[in-house]
């Protein structure tokens, strides 16, 4: 095969076993079992000449039985049974991740995934070595991945189909065994790390970890939301980028002192497997290394039809080690990334090569090819599209390799002296500044990316467009004009928001933002003022939203309690905004998200505080009261955050709009009692319309427009086909985000109500 078109054939065959594994752990284990015999069966006795087709099918066997191995390994054990009993057992298991810490409702807890060893129950031993997700209701920060520890707990059954239980565990757990010596010494480096780091500034002191060894937790929520935006996510993640750029310095180095033939293959081995010790030997971080050692393979002489070949044989390879990467969001998008840099960089960069000098052309063919072919999945999973993804990597190329090199060179003296560690990490920190302001800027720009429905239709035509620029983009490179017209026209696109007709309508009042699963709503002050409330569970999403309204100041932002979907997004609020105080549900419950909130406040500068029962407050035209909560606590409730959400009764331009929470019957129950004869225009149904409604409310309120805050397709049935007959009943009409889109309450000129939709 020549250059412009590798051979094809291994990359099918790789695939083949990803669309296998996919279906093998759809389906129950004895139609597994069948499927691989009848593939094995069909292959040996396939005519001669069609050896490709015969190693689809072997292929597709081996990958369909190791599916059935593994689901069976972790399903049919004596787990399986206990956990749906709920026994309490004793186990010996070792810890495979790092635990993360939480507060959760009774205190400080972690959770960490782990493999058993032994289990006690029921009178009953058993030895078994087989994955769990543990959770500890207590501290165990001396906890670290590799060591032996023996403890009690409650077992229920799995939440995720690639364990075999969840761990309820109670202190004290006893570490019977530290981690290994290999095991130790990543986290002696990973240790060094952190304090080569420690004396940057905040950002790149929490950065740094994220791109060295993917050690992400400390980094704020705000500054996730960036690095989603501009599609540089795989920055803060471990990624095959790393293993990249580690590798290859290292083998630089061994160029340098003389190493050279098949002893550089020793090295670069010696460097995979050190990098799998200092990431941790997880699934995610074997498919980096694996999509790693591919892109390295990829250049120099005959790299495009190497790579290719590489491609395909660790999918095959991963696919029969692990078949549950099958089903990995990181997995996919590492492989669609590699696989758009070895097939598509190649053409496009040979074109630009023609009027661009060729380090030019490379820079620019390699980020465009690999957002290319993630641009579906990363549409899939966040809802939009990037439109700065290329140019925000771009850019941010020159620093991440000094900053990952540079970050680890002195983690690793820093694990001798801290002092010279710190001095030699002072330039990575100095590029990871750089690259957090690269992040900012690119997502504050006005049309950083555009929203995109994740239904299939949409993907499909998302696809099919991804496929024709590819198939059309190289002729377009090789003509200059056309080339700079087109990036032109992005650019243009980026700096110049659309502006949506008649969008926000002359005289709203309020706007309920399609934001997902989860509130988010706005009512106008002044024109690009606005008091928020809620902020839905997506910080993009509410982001978006208000830039349609051109929101740029917030003097008041409520927040009825602390579920996510009602805070989650408070970074896109905070994005670019001038936000002067955050009022919040008196019970900071739970306790996580309330501390999330009261940190992104703080860095903020912003204060937080909690209302009063019954006051009032005025904003321009605004007025509202708070309502509820009536009661101090419901600890009866199934969900007190939800039943001490406030409540607001807003009146503006002359009509009464009654802002629920997620208040069900006991708290609406007692919203009646208190306040009788409350009267509204305008309802905020409560809880996203669930059934939980209180009927004596909803009639004796007199609305003539219930308006419900829903995520389209959403696992809890809202809303509630009841909810929705009761409100038509009592002469409602309703608007709902996940049908209609943004939802705006409208007083037009003569003071009548109205009401308008954005459809998505």
């Amino acid at each position: 095969m020549s250059a412009l078109a590798p051979d094809l054939r291994v990359l099918t065959l790789g695939l083949v076993a990803w669309l296998t594994a996919l279906i093998g752990l759809l389906a129950p284990g004895r139609t597994l079992a069948g499927l691989a015999v009848v593939a094995v069966v069909v292959a040996v006795r396939r005519p001669a000449g069609t050896t490709t087709y015969t190693g689809w099918l072997l292929v597709a066997a081996a990958v369909t039985m190791s599916a059935g191995l593994h689901t069976a390994r972790v399903r049919e054990t004596p787990l399986d049974d206990l956990a749906a009993r709920g026994a309490t057992a004793q186990v010996e298991l070792v810890v495979d991740t790092p635990p993360v810490s939480t507060t959760g409702r009774f205190g400080p807890g972690a959770w960490f995934t782990a493999t058993v060893l032994e289990v006690a129950a029921r009178g009953t031993h058993y030895r078994l070595r087989v994955p769990v997700f543990v959770v500890v209701d207590g501290k165990v920060d001396a906890l670290r991945p590799g060591s032996h520890v023996e403890l009690e707990g409650r077992l229920r059954p799995a939440t995720s189909t690639d364990e075999a239980a969840t761990l309820i565990a109670h202190p004290p757990l006893v570490v019977t065994a530290g981690p290994g010596p290999l095991t130790s010494a990543a986290e002696r480096v990973r240790r060094g790390i952190r304090e080569a780091a420690a004396p940057q500034a905040a950002g790149p002191r929490v950065l740094l970890p994220a791109l060295v060894d993917g050690e992400r937790g400390a980094l704020p929520d705000a500054v996730v939301a960036e690095f989603r935006t501009t599609g540089m996510t795989h920055l803060l993640a471990v990624s095959g980028t790393n293993l990249t750029l580690i590798l290859g310095a290292l083998l630089v180095l061994a160029r340098w002192v003389g190493v050279r033939g098949r002893w550089l293959i020793v090295v670069g081995a010696f460097g995979v497997v050190g990098f799998v010790l200092l990431a941790g030997p997880q699934p995610s971080v074997l498919r980096a290394a694996a999509m790693g050692t591919v892109a390295l393979l990829g250049l120099g002489t005959r790299g495009r039809e190497r790579g290719v070949r590489a491609l395909g044989v660790s999918v095959v390879g991963l696919m029969l080690a692990d078949p549950w990467l099958a089903t990995s969001i990181g997995f996919a998008l590492s492989a669609c990334a590699t696989a758009g840099i070895l097939l598509l960089a190649p053409g496009w960069r040979d074109a630009l090569a023609q009027w661009l000098p060729s380090w030019v052309a490379e820079a620019l063919a390699v980020p465009m090819a690999a957002q290319l072919a993630c641009t579906p999945l990363v549409a899939a999973i966040s809802g939009q599209v990037s439109l700065v993804a290329v140019a925000a990597n771009l850019a941010a190329a020159p620093f991440v390799a000094p900053a990952t090199v540079l970050g680890l060179s002195g983690g690793l003296i820093a694990v001798v002296a801290a002092a010279p560690g710190q001095v030699v990490a002072a330039p990575a920190g100095w590029c990871a500044a750089a690259i957090l302001a690269i992040a900012h800027y690119a997502a504050s720009l006005p049309v950083a990316a555009i929203s995109w429905p994740t239904n299939w239709l949409s993907l499909v035509v998302l696809v099919s467009g991804c496929v024709l620029i590819a198939l059309a983009l190289r002729s377009v490179l090789v003509r200059p004009i056309l080339a700079l017209g087109l990036a032109g026209m992005v650019t243009v696109a980026m700096l110049v928001p659309v502006p949506v007709l008649g969008w926000p309508p002359p005289g709203w009042v309020m706007v309920a933002c399609s934001i997902g699963q989860g509130d988010g709503l706005v009512l106008n002050v002044a024109p690009h003022a606005a008091v928020v409330v809620d902020t839905g569970p997506d910080p993009v999403a509410m982001d978006d939203c208000l830039k349609r309204l051109k929101i740029r100041t917030v003097p008041v932002l409520l927040l009825t309690h602390f579920h996510a979907d009602h805070v989650d997004g408070l970074a896109g609020v905070l994005h670019a905004r001038s936000v002067g105080q955050i009022e919040v549900s008196p019970l900071a419950r739970p306790v996580g998200a309330a501390a999330r909130v009261r940190r992104l406040a703080a860095a903020a500068g912003i204060g937080v505080r909690v209302p009063v029962l019954g006051e009032s407050t005025t904003i321009g035209p605004l007025r509202w009261q708070l309502l509820a909560p009536v009661r101090d606590s419901y600890p009866d409730s199934d969900s007190p955050p939800n039943d001490e959400s406030l409540v607001m009764l807003v009146q503006v331009a002359g009509i009464r709009i009654l802002m629920m929470g997620d208040e069900e019957r006991p708290a609406q129950g007692d919203l009646h009692e208190a306040w009788p004869g409350l009267h509204a225009d305008v309802l905020k149904v409560a809880h996203h319309g669930s059934s939980k409604q209180d009927t004596s409310l909803i009639d004796s309120l007199g609305a003539r427009l219930a308006v419900i805050s829903v995520g389209l397709g959403n696992d809890y049935g809202h809303p509630a086909p009841a909810t929705l007959d009761l409100l038509g009943r009592a002469g409602m009409k309703v608007l709902r985000t996940d049908l209609d889109g943004d939802v705006a309450v409208v007083v037009d000129t003569s003071g009548a109500l109205r009401s308008a939709v954005r459809t998505p």
